[in-house]
């Protein structure tokens, strides 16, 4: 089930960079730019690196891992986020991605409080509930803050529906790598 994680979510942060890459060209100033260029680099640098690592633990290839087949929910996640991102300006982007930033911070941190000695995930809790990871987070959610100041009540709602959608996806993509899933449709009579 971990290997149904780290090859979904290996390719699901290939999409989410863009996203943030996204959130960078949209910026309509230098402080919001660092913001998610800083986000972006710790994905590339820090995220995707542990995934690497992980991977070759279990014998999978970088070269693997990008060709991995997204899933059908992994799909439909990644699109929504990148659909509103295009769509709208860098307060959809940092919308669309707080979801998953903001869920990673907690239950990394929530795990380093009760994990066990000896825990082969050890290296994943760290990263998640380490302060470069936790900073990245917060730095997210008071960029939306900050954004959400000046924006009008409609733009808001919004805001909100996405939040929603994205946690309920959040939640959809843990369950498919719990579970698997494929692109096979099956008709029961």
């Amino acid at each position: 089930k971990f290997q149904r994680w780290l090859t979904q979510d290996y390719v699901y942060l290939v999409e989410y960079s863009k996203l943030m890459a996204l959130g960078v060209a949209k910026s309509t100033d230098l402080s919001m730019m660092r913001s998610f260029s800083k986000a972006l680099f710790g994905t590339l640098e820090m995220e995707m690196e542990l995934h690497r690592q992980f991977s070759a633990q279990f014998g999978i290839s970088e070269a693997e891992l990008l060709q991995t087949k997204m899933w059908p929910t992994n799909t439909a996640y990644t699109s929504y986020m990148l659909n509103h991102a295009q769509a709208g300006g860098a307060e959809y982007a940092v919308t669309a991605l707080l979801t998953c930033a903001w869920s990673y911070a907690y239950v990394g941190e929530a795990l380093a409080k009760q994990s066990p000695e000896n825990n082969p995930y050890q290296q994943w809790i760290d990263m998640y509930a380490g302060e470069e990871f936790q900073t990245l987070a917060t730095d997210m959610k008071n960029l939306m803050d900050e954004m959400a100041k000046d924006l009008p009540e409609a733009t808001l709602e919004r805001l909100e529906e996405i939040i929603i959608k994205t946690s309920y996806y959040e939640y959809q993509f843990w369950t498919m790598c719990y579970d698997g899933e494929d692109w096979e449709t099956r008709y029961e009579n």
